[in-house]
């Protein structure tokens, strides 16, 4: 099945039927999600509280509701086992093919379908991952460009390496880039302090006094 094409048709028709609610497109969308993992079958079986979970639907009476209007405006075809164990039967229609095109292409369009969903959970792992440094190097070579030394640098690295890149040794370093922006704000802190409170020292001086001459 060309599930893009469907989906295509699915959502014209969405567009085009003032009675339908979110409710009932959420309801669809999840229906469609498990078709998609059963691969395009004639009909499949469901199960309500799967279905409730991934639709975000919270009332019992809602989703039997919004499943039998589906069921009356031939968007699906809805097959209630009353049987809590054995699940109901569903069979969604195919919008946008013809029942020839779903056949031939029903091993094409699924690898596809599995391909794509692997691809995308592939781009979430890679987002989730926290980003660190790849070593002592790169620190050097971000510090540089931000015009610092790689004495600091290397104090910023061996410090956080040592506490496992983590924040008060609790909280994971989520963009080290970011830790390391913040490393060198405080140490300019750090120093205007320093210097202002050694103008404040009046023991301190530039002058060289002989103190054995009299007042």
């Amino acid at each position: 099945m060309n599930y893009i094409k469907h989906l295509n048709t699915v959502f014209q028709k969405f567009y085009a039927d003032k009675r339908l609610n979110t409710t009932h497109v959420s309801l669809y969308m999840a229906l469609f999600q498990f078709w998609n993992i059963n691969r395009f079958p004639e009909e499949f079986y469901i199960h309500r509280q799967e279905v409730m979970e991934l639709s975000k639907i919270g009332s019992t009476a809602t989703y039997h509701s919004c499943l039998k209007q589906m069921n009356t405006w031939k968007y699906l075809k809805y097959m209630p086992s009353y049987n809590p164990y054995k699940g109901s039967k569903i069979k969604m229609f195919n919008f946008g093919t013809t029942s020839e095109q779903v056949v031939n292409e029903h091993e094409t369009s699924t690898e596809q379908a599995l391909i794509r969903n692997t691809n995308i959970n592939k781009q979430i792992e890679n987002i989730n991952k926290t980003k660190l440094p790849k070593n002592e190097f790169e620190v050097i070579d971000f510090f540089k460009k931000k015009k610092w030394p790689a004495s600091e640098a290397k104090k910023f690295f061996n410090h956080y390496q040592g506490i496992g890149w983590k924040i008060g040794g609790k909280i994971k370093i989520e963009d080290w880039q970011a830790t390391a922006s913040n490393w060198m704000l405080k140490a300019n802190e750090f120093e205007t302090v320093g210097a202002v409170s050694q103008n404040k020292d009046n023991l301190r001086t530039s002058k060289q006094k002989d103190y054995g001459q009299p007042l």
